[in-house]
């Protein structure tokens, strides 16, 4: 068995392994002509082919060897063979015995091609296939078939998952030096019980986890199942804590099986966002790309978890520059470096910027003349917006309305707003003034050139300030996990997955929409709690206590996508919807906004409140409501 400086060598040295194999493949060849010989005179050669012998092997060095390398058949690497490299051999054989074949036809008559049985040839490359083929699945089998390489204590492993996921982790375990040991899978999929996959076979389905852990002496547990939904990965990891399993481990997203990507190393510990009751988000691509492609795209709150997630998509569909706006100096600087090495030929431009500041923003638009705009600036915490309502205005309202109006003027093609669940039937002042966000949107739409759209959803995972976070802390230190309500319940989405619905509802505007999201199902918060606690190892109420609180000023028991009176409409889209909304009296809002901005600079709250219901009829100001 090779020893650890031996790999080293033929792994990280590219030259010495194109030595070492071409030398082998020379020789090997060599020997393939004498045992087809062999073969042909059933071990009796006589004298007078000795030539030809010479002749062969001189001119299948010439053409075989190149030809190999044509092939990359010597830029493998040699533990993970696979058969992409046997099909490439395949090639590779055919085509020199078919070279070789087409010089002697054309070089017959010379004394060192002549007179020899033809069938040699084709058995010579049969065993050149066989040779070359067993030299480089030589390490691979003996990986898996000698006892000496699987000597060592290794943890007993289940796969959940029999499909291409869970046969790309098996592979990468057989044949790499690795602590696991497969023991089997599980499926749910009836074709594939009782079959064995490189020899594991597949005992049962997820239910019978528990059985079979009992039975087979599993320690642990890979979910491979990418493009399950996550109540499948949700039943694999119940069953085996059900199980006594502890150590449950992941595979990364469907886009990295599709890559090839799976490895041993992207194995990481289960997350909440795997266990959320949602189904796999398929999107086409192609309309964002006919939407971004070649155009200069500002985003507003680029530092933010949304703005900087927005950046990250948006980069992937070549825009001909990103303009990157945000009042947060580091943030902007974070996601600048970040793009800068992810994507070094995009034309990025940061820029530090108060949305409030009409000078600036004006001048940013007159600089650089954005085609498409994602505003995602707001103040968006509840309880520290209700002490602040004075700057939630300015900066929701005001800095919207900014915003907006300077794209109206600067004849940006498409304005996409985003805002929150909490806008519907709103209890807080966030929630009321991203309801106004959406109001100015709707009434600047058919002023101009510019589409207005606006994107509602929920509650985004691990979003800075959010709850996953603030609970992953609390469980750090093992202090109590605060939840305001046991009925308290929030629509939750993947911050990736929010914003690529975000730039498919800017591609789909036709102007003055508000797009809905589907955010899937409500979770209780203390369900959540309960599952992050499950997450880290531990028991909830025994290692880490979980006590109540009372709502907070302007939260709700559960929020809504929309409100009662309010239908939707289905688009192309299986997964965002259109609100049906009541039109927007211009004159109304115009007025309201004017009462506002005196109340907002006088810093009331109470006064800044009652104007705040005057222009948002559902406003219900500290109101809780329940499901």
């Amino acid at each position: 068995m090779f020893s650890v400086s031996k790999k080293i060598f033929f792994e990280n040295r590219p030259l010495t392994k194109l030595a070492f194999f071409t030398l082998a493949d020379a020789v090997l060849l060599a020997f393939s002509v004498l045992l087809a010989f062999l073969v042909r005179f059933e071990g009796q050669i006589p004298q007078r082919y000795y030539l030809n012998i010479l002749g062969i092997m001189l001119f299948g060095w010439v053409i075989t060897l190149p030809v190999f390398y044509f092939f990359r058949l010597y830029r493998f690497t040699w533990r993970y063979v696979s058969t992409q490299e046997l099909v490439q051999l395949v090639k590779g054989t055919a085509l020199s015995f078919l070279l070789l074949t087409g010089v002697f036809f054309v070089l017959r008559d010379l004394t060192i091609f002549s007179g020899f049985p033809r069938s040699a040839l084709f058995i010579t490359y049969f065993f050149v296939f066989v040779l070359t083929g067993g030299l480089r699945f030589a390490k691979r089998l003996w990986l898996q078939l000698s006892p000496l390489a699987k000597m060592g204590s290794k943890e007993r492993i289940l796969i959940a998952g029999a499909g291409d996921a869970g046969e790309l982790i098996l592979r990468n375990i057989l044949n790499t030096k690795n602590p696991y040991q497969v023991i089997g899978f599980v499926d749910d999929s009836h074709a594939r019980q009782g079959v064995s996959i490189h020899g594991v076979e597949v005992f049962g389905k997820i239910a019978d986890i528990p059985r079979i852990v009992v039975k087979k002496n599993i320690e642990g547990l890979i979910v491979a199942m990418p493009s399950a939904d996550s109540r499948a990965i949700q039943e694999a990891v119940q069953k085996a804590r059900e199980a006594g399993l502890k150590k449950i481990k992941i595979i990364p997203p469907i886009e990295d099986v599709f890559a090839g990507k799976v490895t041993l190393a992207q194995l990481r510990e289960v997350q909440m966002e795997d266990l959320l009751s949602r189904d796999v988000v398929l999107t086409d691509r192609r309309p964002i790309a006919e939407f971004l492609k070649n155009k200069v795209v500002l985003v507003t709150g680029a530092a933010g978890s949304i703005g900087s997630e927005l950046c990250r998509q948006i980069a992937l569909f070549v825009p001909s520059a990103l303009i990157m706006l945000d009042q947060d100096e580091t943030g902007i600087f974070n996601i600048a470096e970040e793009l800068k090495d992810r994507f070094p030929d995009l034309k990025r431009v940061p820029r530090i910027c108060d949305i409030g500041d009409e000078a600036k923003i004006e001048s940013i638009f007159l600089e650089f003349r954005p085609a498409v705009l994602f505003h995602a600036a707001a103040y968006k915490h509840v309880p520290l917006m209700e002490e602040n309502s004075d700057e939630a205005v300015k900066n929701n309202v005001f800095g919207t309305r900014v915003v907006a109006e300077a794209a109206l003027r600067n004849g940006v093609d498409t304005f996409v707003y985003i805002s929150t669940d909490k806008a519907v039937n709103p209890t807080s002042v966030m929630g009321a003034t991203k309801r106004v966000g959406e109001m100015i949107c709707q009434s600047l739409q058919g002023q101009g050139k510019t589409k207005f759209a606006s994107v509602r959803f929920g509650n985004v995972l691990d979003s800075r300030g959010s709850v996953i976070p603030v609970f992953r802390e609390k469980i750090k230190k093992r202090e109590p996990i605060q939840v305001t309500h046991p009925e308290m319940k929030r629509y939750f989405m993947m911050t990736s997955e929010a914003c690529l619905l975000v730039l498919q509802a800017g591609a789909m505007g036709k102007g003055g929409e508000v797009f809905v999201l589907d955010m899937g199902n409500p979770i209780k918060i203390l369900e959540l709690a309960k599952e992050m606690i499950k997450l880290s190892g531990l028991e909830p109420d025994r290692d880490i206590p979980i006590v109540f609180t009372e709502p907070r000023p302007g939260e709700k028991l559960f929020e809504e996508i929309m409100s009662a009176e309010e239908g939707t409409i289905a688009t192309q889209n299986q997964k965002i919807f259109i609100a049906k909304l009541s039109e927007i009296n211009g004159s109304q809002l115009e007025q309201g906004l004017e009462n506002l901005k005196k109340e907002v600079y006088n810093g009331k709250k109470e006064e800044i409140i009652q104007v705040l219901k005057e222009v948002v009829h559902s406003y219900k100001p500290n109101a809780v409501f329940a499901d």
